[in-house]
Protein backbone atom coordinates (compact mmCIF):
# COMPACT_ATOMS: atom_id res chain seq x y z
CA UNK A 1 0.00 0.00 0.00
CA UNK A 2 2.60 2.17 0.73
CA UNK A 3 3.45 3.10 -3.27
CA UNK A 4 -0.35 3.40 -4.12
CA UNK A 5 -0.97 6.44 -5.61
CA UNK A 6 -3.05 8.28 -2.79
CA UNK A 7 0.55 7.74 -0.97
CA UNK A 8 2.24 11.20 0.12
CA UNK A 9 5.75 9.65 -0.84
CA UNK A 10 5.25 6.78 -3.02
CA UNK A 11 7.81 4.65 -2.43
CA UNK A 12 10.58 3.59 -4.81
CA UNK A 13 12.58 5.42 -7.63
CA UNK A 14 10.51 7.52 -9.76
CA UNK A 15 10.29 6.76 -13.50
CA UNK A 16 9.05 8.55 -15.73
CA UNK A 17 7.47 8.39 -19.26
CA UNK A 18 5.53 9.90 -21.81
CA UNK A 19 2.33 9.49 -22.66
CA UNK A 20 -0.35 11.13 -25.01
CA UNK A 21 -3.90 11.85 -23.92
CA UNK A 22 -6.49 12.83 -26.26
CA UNK A 23 -9.19 15.20 -24.18
CA UNK A 24 -11.92 17.94 -25.93
CA UNK A 25 -10.29 17.06 -29.59
CA UNK A 26 -6.73 17.88 -28.55
CA UNK A 27 -4.39 15.66 -27.94
CA UNK A 28 -1.71 16.37 -25.37
CA UNK A 29 1.54 14.48 -24.65
CA UNK A 30 1.85 13.90 -20.73
CA UNK A 31 4.78 13.26 -18.49
CA UNK A 32 3.79 10.47 -15.97
CA UNK A 33 5.75 8.01 -13.36
CA UNK A 34 5.12 5.30 -11.23
CA UNK A 35 3.42 5.78 -8.20
CA UNK A 36 0.65 8.11 -9.42
CA UNK A 37 -2.80 7.10 -10.51
CA UNK A 38 -3.40 5.85 -14.29
CA UNK A 39 0.26 6.45 -14.81
CA UNK A 40 0.60 4.94 -18.11
CA UNK A 41 -2.05 6.42 -19.77
CA UNK A 42 -5.02 8.29 -19.42
CA UNK A 43 -7.74 5.78 -17.23
CA UNK A 44 -11.35 5.37 -18.82
CA UNK A 45 -13.49 7.38 -15.94
CA UNK A 46 -11.14 10.49 -16.64
CA UNK A 47 -12.21 10.15 -20.43
CA UNK A 48 -15.72 9.76 -19.83
CA UNK A 49 -15.56 12.69 -17.59
CA UNK A 50 -14.14 14.88 -19.92
CA UNK A 51 -16.27 13.59 -22.72
CA UNK A 52 -19.48 13.98 -21.24
CA UNK A 53 -18.69 17.57 -19.85
CA UNK A 54 -18.64 20.92 -20.99
CA UNK A 55 -15.85 23.03 -21.30
CA UNK A 56 -16.08 25.82 -18.89
CA UNK A 57 -16.15 29.50 -20.31
CA UNK A 58 -15.36 32.85 -19.04
CA UNK A 59 -13.00 33.21 -16.24
CA UNK A 60 -14.29 30.77 -13.43
CA UNK A 61 -11.82 29.71 -10.66
CA UNK A 62 -11.52 25.75 -10.96
CA UNK A 63 -10.47 22.86 -8.37
CA UNK A 64 -9.07 19.82 -10.02
CA UNK A 65 -9.37 17.62 -6.91
CA UNK A 66 -7.08 14.41 -6.98
CA UNK A 67 -5.07 15.69 -10.21
CA UNK A 68 -2.94 13.15 -10.03
CA UNK A 69 -0.14 14.12 -13.23
CA UNK A 70 -2.75 16.78 -13.98
CA UNK A 71 -4.54 15.64 -17.66
CA UNK A 72 -7.81 17.51 -15.85
CA UNK A 73 -6.44 20.51 -14.53
CA UNK A 74 -4.40 21.21 -17.81
CA UNK A 75 -7.12 20.11 -20.46
CA UNK A 76 -9.21 22.88 -18.38
CA UNK A 77 -6.03 25.20 -18.89
CA UNK A 78 -6.10 25.31 -22.25
CA UNK A 79 -9.41 24.83 -23.26
CA UNK A 80 -10.27 27.77 -20.44
CA UNK A 81 -7.64 30.56 -20.97
CA UNK A 82 -9.32 32.71 -18.47
CA UNK A 83 -9.92 29.90 -15.74
CA UNK A 84 -7.44 29.86 -12.51
CA UNK A 85 -7.61 25.84 -11.66
CA UNK A 86 -5.69 24.56 -8.24
CA UNK A 87 -4.51 21.17 -9.13
CA UNK A 88 -4.56 19.38 -5.33
CA UNK A 89 -3.32 16.25 -4.40
CA UNK A 90 -1.90 13.89 -1.56
CA UNK A 91 1.12 12.70 -3.66
CA UNK A 92 3.93 14.52 -3.88
CA UNK A 93 4.95 12.96 -7.06
CA UNK A 94 1.82 13.81 -8.68
CA UNK A 95 1.92 17.52 -7.88
CA UNK A 96 5.75 17.23 -9.54
CA UNK A 97 4.39 15.39 -12.30
CA UNK A 98 1.20 18.08 -12.91
CA UNK A 99 3.44 21.33 -12.39
CA UNK A 100 6.34 19.99 -14.95
CA UNK A 101 3.15 19.50 -17.49
CA UNK A 102 1.79 22.79 -16.98
CA UNK A 103 5.01 24.54 -17.52
CA UNK A 104 5.69 22.36 -21.05
CA UNK A 105 1.93 22.76 -22.01
CA UNK A 106 2.57 26.68 -21.11
CA UNK A 107 -0.09 27.33 -18.77
CA UNK A 108 1.90 27.08 -15.39
CA UNK A 109 0.55 30.91 -15.07
CA UNK A 110 -2.63 29.05 -14.23
CA UNK A 111 -2.41 26.27 -12.89
CA UNK A 112 -0.98 25.48 -9.58
CA UNK A 113 -0.21 22.19 -7.96
CA UNK A 114 -1.31 21.73 -4.09
CA UNK A 115 -1.71 19.80 -0.86
CA UNK A 116 -4.68 20.14 0.33
CA UNK A 117 -3.12 22.27 3.10
CA UNK A 118 -2.03 24.53 0.70
CA UNK A 119 -5.36 25.98 -0.41
CA UNK A 120 -6.64 29.11 1.56
CA UNK A 121 -9.76 28.02 3.70
CA UNK A 122 -11.92 30.88 1.79
CA UNK A 123 -11.15 30.19 -1.51
CA UNK A 124 -14.19 29.33 -3.57
CA UNK A 125 -14.95 27.24 -6.98
CA UNK A 126 -17.24 27.75 -9.47
CA UNK A 127 -16.64 23.89 -10.57
CA UNK A 128 -14.81 20.91 -9.05
CA UNK A 129 -14.07 18.70 -11.01
CA UNK A 130 -12.93 15.13 -9.89
CA UNK A 131 -12.17 11.76 -10.55
CA UNK A 132 -12.05 10.31 -6.92
CA UNK A 133 -10.24 8.41 -4.86
CA UNK A 134 -12.81 5.89 -4.31
CA UNK A 135 -10.07 3.33 -2.99
CA UNK A 136 -9.70 5.27 -0.15
CA UNK A 137 -12.74 3.99 1.38
CA UNK A 138 -16.04 4.94 2.59
CA UNK A 139 -15.63 6.92 5.62
CA UNK A 140 -12.47 8.53 4.03
CA UNK A 141 -14.51 9.53 0.44
CA UNK A 142 -17.22 11.23 2.72
CA UNK A 143 -15.04 13.43 4.20
CA UNK A 144 -13.02 14.37 1.57
CA UNK A 145 -16.44 15.10 -0.52
CA UNK A 146 -18.12 16.91 1.86
CA UNK A 147 -15.05 19.48 2.49
CA UNK A 148 -14.30 20.33 -0.78
CA UNK A 149 -17.99 20.54 -1.87
CA UNK A 150 -18.68 23.20 0.74
CA UNK A 151 -16.04 24.78 -1.20
CA UNK A 152 -18.45 25.36 -3.91
CA UNK A 153 -19.76 29.46 -4.85
CA UNK A 154 -23.77 28.75 -4.62
CA UNK A 155 -24.17 28.73 -8.07
CA UNK A 156 -21.01 26.33 -8.26
CA UNK A 157 -21.12 23.05 -9.72
CA UNK A 158 -19.13 20.09 -9.27
CA UNK A 159 -18.58 17.04 -11.78
CA UNK A 160 -17.54 13.50 -10.56
CA UNK A 161 -16.88 10.43 -12.39
CA UNK A 162 -17.37 7.29 -10.30
CA UNK A 163 -17.57 3.31 -11.35
CA UNK A 164 -21.06 1.93 -11.50
CA UNK A 165 -19.56 -1.13 -10.00
CA UNK A 166 -17.76 1.02 -7.36
CA UNK A 167 -20.93 2.61 -5.51
CA UNK A 168 -21.78 5.40 -7.64
CA UNK A 169 -25.69 5.07 -7.42
CA UNK A 170 -24.96 4.98 -3.74
CA UNK A 171 -22.98 7.54 -3.85
CA UNK A 172 -25.46 9.50 -5.50
CA UNK A 173 -27.89 8.96 -3.02
CA UNK A 174 -25.53 9.71 0.20
CA UNK A 175 -25.02 13.34 -1.93
CA UNK A 176 -28.60 13.94 -2.12
CA UNK A 177 -28.99 12.86 1.78
CA UNK A 178 -25.99 15.60 2.55
CA UNK A 179 -28.70 18.44 1.03
CA UNK A 180 -26.75 18.31 -2.92
CA UNK A 181 -28.91 18.56 -6.00
CA UNK A 182 -27.02 15.36 -7.20
CA UNK A 183 -28.15 14.68 -11.23
CA UNK A 184 -26.76 11.74 -13.44
CA UNK A 185 -25.98 13.39 -16.54
CA UNK A 186 -24.24 10.77 -17.92
CA UNK A 187 -22.93 7.14 -18.20
CA UNK A 188 -20.80 5.65 -20.40
CA UNK A 189 -18.70 2.41 -20.19
CA UNK A 190 -19.52 1.60 -16.86
CA UNK A 191 -18.93 4.76 -15.10
CA UNK A 192 -21.56 7.19 -13.95
CA UNK A 193 -20.83 10.99 -14.46
CA UNK A 194 -22.34 12.99 -11.38
CA UNK A 195 -23.32 16.91 -11.91
CA UNK A 196 -23.63 18.30 -7.77
CA UNK A 197 -24.74 21.50 -6.87
CA UNK A 198 -25.80 22.86 -3.22
CA UNK A 199 -29.27 22.28 -2.42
Amino acid sequence: MSDHYFSGTPAGPEQRRTISARIWDSELELTTANGVFSGNGLDLGTSVLMRESPVPEGTPRLLDLGCGYGPIALALALHCPGAVVDAVDVNDRALALCADNAAALGVADQVRALRPEQVPDDVRYDEIWSNPPIRIGKEALHELLLTWLARLTPDGVARLVVGKNLGADSLQRWLVEQGYSCERTASAKGFRVLTVRSG
